[in-house]
Order: C-alpha cells, then sequence, then structure tokens
C-alpha cells in the first residue's frame, strides 16, 4: 500500500480510505470467508474491521506491513464474532452430513478447497485457517479461542479428516 495513501487515511481523509477500502476488501471479505459462512455475518465482520482499521491506522509503524497488519485485523474480528456467536466446538465423534451441489467441476483448485471449508463447523474451520493458512501455533490459537492446546490439535485433525473425506467425495 502507498505510504502517502496511508498517511492521508491518517488524516481521516475520505477519499484515501475510499481507495485503501477498495484495494482491501476484496482481500479481506477472503478472509472472513474462511470463517465465517453467513454473508451477513460477513459484511459486519468487514465493516468492523475497515472501521478499526481506520480508527487505528496511525498505530501502523511500518506502511509495509499493511496488508498483513489489515488481514489480522480481520482475522481477530471475525474470532471474535464466533465468541460472539458461541461457536461450539464439535464432538470428535459428531458426525455431520454435507451435500454437493456439483458445481466444483469447472472451478478451480482453491475456490474448491474454499468451498470444502465452507462443509467444516466453524470452530473447526476457524481452528483449520488459524494454524494451516494463518500460520499460528497452537499455543497461540488456544489463547485466542480460549480453548486448551489439546482441543485445537484436535479440532485440527478433525478438520484435516473430513477435508480429506470431502476431497475423496469430490473427486478433486
Amino acid at each position: 500500500m502507498e505510504r502517502k495513501l496511508l498517511l492521508e487515511c491518517q488524516r481521516n481523509d475520505r477519499n484515501a480510505q475510499r481507495k485503501v477500502y477498495e484495494k482491501m476488501a476484496g482481500r479481506l471479505y477472503a478472509v472472513c470467508r474462511r470463517y465465517l459462512k453467513n454473508d451477513e455475518d460477513i459484511e459486519e465482520v468487514l465493516a468492523d474491521t475497515f472501521y478499526k482499521i481506520f480508527t487505528k491506522i496511525d498505530q501502523l509503524q511500518n506502511p509495509e506491513t499493511f496488508e498483513a497488519w489489515a488481514r489480522k485485523i480481520a482475522v481477530n474480528e471475525c474470532l471474535q464474532k464466533l465468541r460472539t456467536n458461541k461457536v461450539m466446538f464439535i464432538s470428535l465423534e459428531e458426525n455431520f452430513s454435507h451435500s454437493s451441489d456439483g458445481t466444483a467441476e469447472n472451478i478451480s483448485f482453491e475456490k474448491d478447497i474454499m468451498s470444502l471449508l465452507s462443509f467444516l463447523p466453524e470452530g473447526c474451520r476457524a481452528i483449520f485457517n488459524l494454524f494451516a493458512i494463518e500460520g499460528y501455533p497452537h499455543k497461540e490459537i488456544a489463547t485466542m479461542l480460549s480453548i486448551s492446546e489439546g482441543t485445537s490439535k484436535s479440532q485440527l485433525n478433525f478438520a484435516r479428516k473430513k477435508l480429506q473425506e470431502l476431497l475423496v467425495n469430490q473427486n478433486i
């Protein structure tokens, strides 16, 4: 992100904020989509994310890290939404069903994987995203979600197994 544009955002320049929003909205929406299923929740979290970005942008020390900083805010807002919604982690013995709409054939592998993530319960999906995509260690995930480190590990294992099953069933 351009240093000048970020400085203008620090001065509450609405045009600069709009430009930053236009550049980042799609990327941050994709981050939120990995954690949340409901479009209304995603839109709410995205709005909260941009509010936090623009009200705390003066805390950004290095403009080169803006995108990572913004993504971290989005992840934290998603986790807060999951906590607010009191997402329960599933029992490892619990089974859940899924249905295929058959649209996976002509879309990219990444979209296939992202659509498969939507079949995971929100708690498992959050842990999978935090560990496999965002790179957080289990200890930090446990702290972020107020769960034990063992729960984080077992939910990640459960998510991986379910994703493997879904991949086999989708022939991806």
